[in-house]
């Protein structure tokens, strides 16, 4: 029997990736940011201008710049919001990876011609429009360009600097939510929809393959038709970059089913792994059961996996992604600010700079959900806390926007919001982590742009003349 080397030592290489030994990366420390600051859209109130936090965060090597991405806006798809992405500054310790002085560089509204992207969802149902959720972000190193990935599609749209909308890449067929009978489509809500991605868990995540060539968009959780809530199995979406159609979809294997489990980011390591970030909708949040945290970062390596584009995840046959044990646990360290308990919304991760001492700064950050809540009649409420409480959101102070009075608490009994400032409104929260280059692993940072290359030689050339016209003196 003639024997395959090469397909024995990959199947080996795969399946030992989930027992291998990976050191963790080494926290550092975190950054609460509060809850009621503004962004540079000129707004002053929550639902224009308050700042957003972290659906996504991502580092762009080619201009030493941070973006951290805003999710649809605080009314849930029921109130308007210009949807939008944010540059941020930091200041990072070269020797230790600390970060502080966190400030809003720039913000950037996304538009198409004179219209924004909004986040009201979609209206009619069955057309996907202008509506927008945008929960993950990367810059195409060719171009420079925003690639966004949507909750509403999902979809992937393509933006220029300026927010500009350029193109939306066409999203398979099999994850449009839609009734699989009569094909009809409900961007909206579950509503009649039997089949395609689930209600509000779209592409959730995002990465880009460092030379440009390839996005990567992964669902939040199983599609209704693939389990459903009950369902543990997931997809990501390749997308070939410059004609913006997929030309495979892999299957992902979550931990596990319930307690809201799905993926909040994707991060690429090079054009065949990535970074994970799963979580439970457990912790400190907007409304959110206080019980056991479980936010944890794996690491995942698409070769060998099986295309499942034709593929139904829960009848077929075919091979998954293979996962590593467990990278990070985010809940293992919580900051005072928060009374050392962990946020519910773990969403956003990045691989950042390479620091002084060798090691790469990795950023974990939270979407606060703007510390707001509203009800039925679309009336909205900021939602302060006191943290040091066992279950901050049970003790809450619920108070009509822009106010202190007219308080109730989460039962709706009237409430008097203390002046000594122990109740605050939920920060977003940055985590800095540091990992040894070797433990990384195989990273690959994005290839610079034509331009910059071309910069960098004619620096070059520059600094050779100069020498050389000095040495002639």
């Amino acid at each position: 029997m003639k024997i395959n080397v090469r397909a024995v030592a990959a199947a080996c290489a795969l399946a030992t990736l989930g027992t291998l030994a990976h050191a963790a990366p080494s926290f550092v420390n975190g950054l609460a940011l509060d809850g009621a600051a503004l962004d540079l859209s000129g707004g002053s109130s929550v639902n224009n201008g308050r700042l957003g936090y972290f659906s996504d965060i991502y580092y762009d090597t080619n201009r030493n710049e941070w973006w951290g991405l805003s999710d649809r806006g605080p009314g849930g798809g029921t109130l308007s919001y210009d949807t939008r992405v944010q540059r941020f500054t930091l200041d990072v310790d070269q020797n230790t990876g600390a970060i502080s002085n966190f400030k809003i560089a720039e913000t950037v509204i996304f538009k198409s011609g004179n219209q924004t992207l909004n986040g009201l969802a979609p209206n009619p149902t069955s057309n996907l429009g202008l509506a927008h959720d945008p929960e993950g972000v990367v810059i195409n190193p060719k171009n420079g360009n925003f690639l966004i990935s949507d909750e509403y599609g999902p979809s992937v749209r393509e933006f220029n600097r300026s927010g500009e909308l350029l193109r939306t890449f066409v999203t398979p067929a099999n994850l449009i939510p839609r009734d699989s009978g009569t094909g009809v489509a409900n961007f909206a809500n579950d509503s009649g929809n039997n089949a395609g991605k689930r209600l509000n868990r779209g592409f959730e995540g995002l990465a880009i393959s460092p030379d440009g060539k390839y996005a990567f968009a992964m669902l939040q959780s199983a599609m209704l038709d693939e389990g459903g809530s009950n369902g543990s199995v997931n997809r990501i979406v390749k997308f070939d970059i410059e004609t913006g159609t997929a030309v495979a979809q892999y299957a992902y294997q979550m931990k596990r089913s319930g307690q809201g489990q799905g993926i909040s980011a994707l991060v690429a390591i090079n054009d065949h792994e990535f970074y994970v970030l799963e979580r439970n909708n457990r912790g400190v949040g907007v409304g959110a059961e206080f019980a056991t945290a479980d936010k944890e970062v794996y690491r995942i390596d698409l070769n060998g996996a099986s295309d499942v584009s034709e593929i139904n995840l829960s009848t077929g046959s075919y091979a998954k992604v293979s996962k590593s044990a467990q990278i990070m646990d985010l809940d293992a360290n919580t900051l005072a600010a928060l009374g050392g308990k962990s946020p519910e919304k773990w969403e956003g991760l990045a691989i950042g700079p390479k620091l002084a001492n060798g090691k790469y700064l990795i950023l974990a950050g939270t979407d606060n959900d703007y510390s707001v809540t509203q009800n039925g009649s679309n009336e909205q409420f900021d939602v302060y806390f006191r943290f040091g409480d066992a279950d901050p959101y049970k003790t809450s102070i619920q108070c009509p926007l822009g106010t202190t009075t007219g308080c109730v608490t989460v039962s709706g009994a009237a409430a008097v919001l203390p002046s000594d400032g122990s109740y605050k409104l939920l920060p977003g929260v940055l985590h800095a982590y540091t990992i040894d280059a070797a433990e990384l692993g195989n990273y690959v940072t994005a290839v610079p742009e034509p331009g910059t290359w071309a910069l960098m030689l004619g620096g070059l050339l520059a600094v050779g003349s100069l020498a050389r016209r000095r040495s002639q003196k």
